[in-house]
């Protein structure tokens, strides 16, 4: 049997997310150093499967959905560049294109991509390298205000950061299907106004060999509305906000990361819960899904 091609496809689906339970006791931390074979990672905190989440198919009115009001939302855009097996080239000639889509898109007046992740779903694959990056199956949110702080410092001229702070910024997620339909493992995002941002997220510690960030899973709540664009083609990107600052709380906020928008007075989204899923409605025969991402600092006058 043929894929099938009508992305329009039943109006919700039922399927499952993965959702965080906070450890009983201390913090919760994930050891990013995974073994180089295994992939296994060390891990304190569970996750547990809800199989009767309902995920709207938004194919048609995908215009009803902003970074602003839900913190995410989809545009048309075919790549120039789709050369995604080249690093060297993806960093010289996609994130070129990126920064002006994003500039275009948002009215940033500075855009600066500090990494990629390409995922390619490829079943029984096992390993922790960029070569061997899979959908991710856990509902998350990749940023949080002081390590989005953070990040400003880390990847900005030091000269730089104390004008580019005093002002809005957001961390936005650029995802895109390469090389085939994203009929397979497609991503699902929580409309902020869905979420309860002081009872849904779970802090977690990310441990580095070297350092120590955060990030937040999700805690399950029914009030989550859950959306996805049936059947995203290469020509389609959407933009996930993993935070935004304002440069005001700088100095209030504990050490986590959060994708992100600086402006938290209430009336913007703040961040983009989402998490890949199996779509029941994936035809057996569908290509396996291959995206990237590109994580972008966003800069306002």
């Amino acid at each position: 049997m043929p894929v099938a091609t009508d992305s329009t496809g039943p109006s919700t689906v039922t399927a499952t997310i993965n959702y965080a339970v906070a450890p009983a006791n201390g913090r919760a931390y994930f050891h990013i150093n995974a073994d180089p074979v295994t992939g296994k990672r060390g891990i304190n905190y569970r996750h547990e499967e809800h199989n009767d989440i309902e995920i709207e198919n938004v194919r048609g009115k995908e215009e009803q959905y902003t970074l602003d009001n839900a913190g995410f939302q989809w545009y048309k855009s075919p790549a120039k560049f789709t050369a995604f097996e080249n690093d060297a080239l993806v960093e010289k000639e996609y994130y070129a294109e990126s920064i002006e889509l994003l500039k275009k898109l948002t009215g940033a007046s500075k855009v600066v991509i500090f990494d990629n992740t390409i995922r390619r779903h490829r079943p029984g694959q096992v390993g922790d390298t960029p070569q061997t990056r899979q959908p991710v199956f856990q509902a998350h949110v990749d940023q949080t205000t002081k390590a989005s702080i953070a990040r400003v410092h880390r990847h900005l001229p030091a000269d730089e950061v104390p004008g580019l702070l005093e002002k809005r910024f957001q961390i936005i997620n650029l995802w895109r299907p390469i090389k085939n339909v994203a009929w397979e493992w497609p991503l699902a995002l929580c409309d902020y106004r869905s979420v309860n941002p002081e009872t849904d997220t779970l802090p977690i510690a990310l441990i580095y060999p070297d350092r120590e960030g955060e990030t937040y899973g999700i805690k399950h709540n029914p009030n989550h509305k859950w959306k996805y664009l049936k059947g995203m083609t290469p020509d389609e990107v959407v933009l996930i906000k993993w935070y935004a600052v304002c440069p005001a709380l700088e100095i209030q906020l504990t050490d986590i990361e959060r994708s992100f928008d600086s402006l938290q007075d209430g009336s913007v989204a703040v961040f983009t819960p989402h998490t890949g899923f199996v779509d029941p409605t994936t035809p057996p025969d569908a290509p396996r899904r291959e995206s990237i991402e590109l994580r972008a600092l966003v800069f306002y006058d």
